[in-house]
C-alpha cells in the first residue's frame, strides 16, 4: 500500500501548482497626506487670480425683451442702481414705436468696491408691438448669433488678440405681461426658439397689478405652460454640476421662476429710510421688500449668485453649440474671415 500512496501523492503534487509569491508592492511614501512641514504659499493662487481679473475687469451683456410699457428700462436701471437703460441714455420722448424690431446696445462701465464691470444693455424696441408679430423674434436670434460669429472669427484668427472683446449675450430677461391668465402664443414661440441659443430668465412685469393670490396662481400656470411646451429656461436642469447646485437651482426653478417683479428708480422716505419704491394712494410699494415683490430675489440671482455661471453657460454651452455647428457646416475648417477671403481671391 505504501508505494501506491506515494505514487498518488506524486501525481497530485504534479497537478497542484506551487503557490506563486506575491509581487512586492512598493510602500506608499510616508506622509502623502501629512501636514506640510512649512508654509509653501499655494493658497495665494486665489489672490493671484483675483488681482489678475480685477485688472482686466469683467464683461456682462444683458438683453431685455418684451412689449412696450412693461417697465423694461426701469427694471434694468433698478437692477444696477444706475441709469443704464436706453431710455435713460438720451431717449427722445417723441420717439415712435418702430415698425420692426430694432436692436439697440448701450455700454456702461460700472464700478463697485474696486471691481469694474463693462455692462452692455441690449434693448429690443418694437418687439410684440405690431398687429402682425409673426417671426418678430428673428432679428433678435440673428443678433445673438452674429455675436457668436464675431467671437468665433476672432478666435480662429492666426494672430489672435490677447483678450477677445466679448459681445455675446449672457442673459436675456423676457418680460411677461401680468395678465393673470396664461402666456400668449408670442411668448411661447419666442422662448421656444431662443432658449436654445441664449440663457432666458422669465420675469412677470409690473407684478403690483395683481393680488397675491393671482400672482401665485399665475406663476404656477406659467411654469406649467413652459413645462408642457418643453421650454427650458435658465438655470437648465442638465447643466447642474453637482448635488449642491441641483438643490439650489431646483428651489429657484420650482418656487421663484418666473420672478414677479416691480421696478422703480424713484426714492421715498419710509420709517426714516430712503427706499426705492412706487407710490400708490394706499401706500408705497417697496421694490426691495420681499413681502411686496420678488425684485430682491431676481437681483441676487442674476448678480450676486449666478452672474459668473451665466457667462460660463453662454461660453461652454450656447457658444460651443454654435461653434460646433458652424465648423461642421464648413467641413471642419474654421470659417474664413473677410481678410482671408480677400487674400485667397488675390492669390488665385
Amino acid at each position: 500500500a505504501g508505494p501506491v500512496e506515494s505514487r498518488n501523492e506524486a501525481a497530485m503534487s504534479e497537478l497542484v501548482p506551487e503557490p506563486r509569491q506575491k509581487p512586492v508592492v512598493p510602500m506608499k511614501p510616508m506622509g502623502i497626506n501629512a501636514s506640510l512641514l512649512g508654509y509653501i504659499g499655494i493658497d495665494t493662487i486665489i489672490e493671484q487670480m483675483r488681482k489678475k481679473t480685477m485688472k482686466t475687469g469683467f464683461d456682462f451683456n444683458i438683453m431685455v425683451v418684451g412689449q412696450s410699457g412693461l417697465g423694461k428700462s426701469t427694471l434694468v436701471n433698478t437692477l444696477f442702481k444706475s441709469q443704464v437703460s436706453r431710455k435713460s441714455s438720451g431717449w427722445n420722448r417723441e420717439e415712435k414705436i418702430p415698425k420692426t424690431v430694432e436692436i439697440k446696445a448701450i455700454g456702461h462701465v460700472i464700478e463697485e468696491g474696486g471691481v469694474k464691470m463693462k455692462l452692455t444693455v441690449i434693448d429690443t424696441p418694437g418687439f410684440g408691438d405690431q398687429i402682425n408679430n409673426e417671426n418678430c423674434w428673428e432679428p433678435i436670434e440673428k443678433y445673438i448669433n452674429e455675436q457668436y460669429e464675431k467671437f468665433l472669427k476672432e478666435e480662429v484668427n492666426i494672430a489672435r488678440k490677447k483678450r477677445i472683446p466679448d459681445t455675446r449675450v449672457h442673459c436675456c430677461l423676457y418680460f411677461i405681461s401680468p395678465t393673470g391668465h396664461s402666456l400668449r402664443p408670442l411668448d411661447l414661440e419666442f422662448m421656444k426658439h431662443l432658449s436654445k441659443v441664449v440663457n432666458i430668465i422669465p420675469v412677470i412685469a409690473k407684478a403690483d397689478t395683481m393680488t397675491l393670490e393671482e400672482k401665485t396662481e399665475f406663476k404656477q400656470r406659467v411654469r406649467k405652460e413652459l413645462e408642457v411646451n418643453g421650454i427650458e429656461f435658465y438655470p437648465q436642469k442638465e447643466f447642474d454640476e453637482d448635488l449642491e447646485d441641483k438643490t439650489e437651482n431646483d428651489k429657484i426653478r420650482q418656487e421663484s421662476m418666473p420672478f414677479a417683479v416691480v421696478g422703480s428708480d424713484k426714492e421715498y422716505q419710509v420709517n426714516g429710510k430712503r427706499i426705492l419704491g412706487r407710490k400708490t394712494p394706499w401706500g408705497i410699494i417697496e421694490v426691495e421688500n420681499l413681502n411686496h415683490c420678488e425684485f430682491a430675489l431676481l437681483r441676487d440671482f442674476v448678480i450676486r449668485t449666478h452672474l459668473q455661471d451665466l457667462k460660463e453657460v453662454t461660453h461652454n454651452i450656447h457658444y460651443e453649440t454654435y461653434r460646433a455647428k458652424r465648423l461642421n457646416d464648413n467641413g471642419g475648417l474654421p470659417p474664413m474671415t473677410v481678410e482671408t477671403e480677400e487674400n485667397h481671391e488675390s492669390n488665385l
